[in-house]
């Protein structure tokens, strides 16, 4: 049989339908430098202008084979429609993430959304983006993503607030996340609209080394299912840190795939789940691409033992570092071509 598209690769695995080899690709920010080198962009503008998002984000994918196509890049979009400034360091050269230097709201009384949100701000460039991605890479998966309502929390009030008020104002807390719920159930539709083929719910401050998993089943877990039920398949739950503990409750709100960092035990996970749940994992985003002292045969052994802990498709535990060096990264997508395609534990081959 002749071999997939890379957006047939990734589809059929959602579906877990046989697939010629393991997909590699993600759900969080990937795009390289190499890649904005290349259109001769600056690392600062990409996050602002529709066409240059969608250019930066393919010619990724398609520079080093990734099965996948994904945007945004950072994490402010949200905060900034609200009314927050974000810096972008347009004078510099250098890999700098828009940041908020000071939100607007000071307290959880003051955390009100409009119901126009996904007409405001970045958001409107985010989807017009989304659907230029589809446009030059018709042959990829094109994903999108939001943060989770915790970790969103922290975008929009100072983080040291939610954390004391979850001992102290528990329902106050509550009140306030099921705000951001609405949020962005309607952020992450607009992107749906636009055409992502998939959509990953990242909550990524909620890992057991931050919340308890009393607490996480409490005040995380049902706002987590409620943005998943929104959502038409295929959708994937991500939460970085120590996930452990949590996996099963993960398990049950209702994604499509789990995807976890590189704290977690894929082997223990695979456990805990069974061989029917798709596992999305987890390797270093920093040591095995990036890392100055680590050579190709390093990263090479480093995906050979992701694809050995049972994931059904290799992907990072995190958004990727831009600043990549070239060969690692090619290494790594041979190496999960070549040694993934035996049967992973919950999809077969062709």
């Amino acid at each position: 049989m002749a071999e997939l598209t890379p957006k047939e690769r990734v589809m059929r695995m959602f579906n877990k339908e046989p697939v010629d080899t393991m997909p590699f690709f993600s759900g969080m920010g990937m795009v390289l430098m190499p890649a904005i080198t290349q259109l001769g962009y600056q690392f600062a503008k990409v996050h602002t202008n529709a066409e240059m998002m969608a250019k930066a984000a393919v010619t990724t994918s398609e520079m080093f084979g990734f099965d996948s196509v994904v945007v945004p890049f950072d994490m402010t979009v949200e905060s900034q429609a609200v009314g927050n400034e974000i810096s972008l360091y347009e004078d510099s050269m250098d890999i700098l993430y828009p940041t908020i230097p000071e939100k607007i709201w000071q307290t959880m009384d003051d955390v009100e959304f409009p119901d126009n949100i996904a007409e405001m701000g970045r958001v409107p460039m985010v989807c017009e983006a989304i659907r230029k991605a589809k446009e030059l890479a018709p042959d990829r998966a094109i994903g999108s993503w939001v943060l989770g309502p915790f970790t969103m929390a922290g975008q929009l009030l100072e983080l040291d607030l939610l954390l004391k008020g979850v001992f102290k104002q528990k329902k106050k807390v509550e009140e306030v996340l099921d705000k951001i719920t609405d949020m962005l159930i309607k952020v992450s539709g607009a992107y749906k609209a636009a055409g992502a083929d998939y959509m990953t719910l990242r909550e990524m401050a909620t890992g057991t080394d931050l919340i308890s998993p009393k607490t996480w089943k409490e005040m995380i877990k049902p706002r987590v299912m409620r943005i998943l039920e929104s959502w038409e398949s295929p959708k994937v739950l991500h939460i970085c840190g120590a996930t452990d503990l949590i996996i099963p409750m993960m398990n049950d709100c209702g994604a499509d795939a789990l995807s976890v960092d590189i704290k977690n035990n894929l082997t223990e996970t695979r456990e805990k789940v069974g061989d029917d749940v798709l596992v999305l994992g987890n390797f270093d985003v920093f040591a095995l691409p990036c890392k100055e002292e680590t050579t190709v045969e390093e990263a090479v052994a480093g995906i050979k033992t992701n694809i050995d802990g049972k994931v059904d498709a290799v992907w990072p535990g995190c958004d990727l570092w831009p600043d990549i060096k070239e060969d690692n990264m090619r290494a790594i997508v041979e190496t999960v071509r070549e040694y993934g395609k035996p049967a992973s534990p919950a999809v077969g081959r062709l």
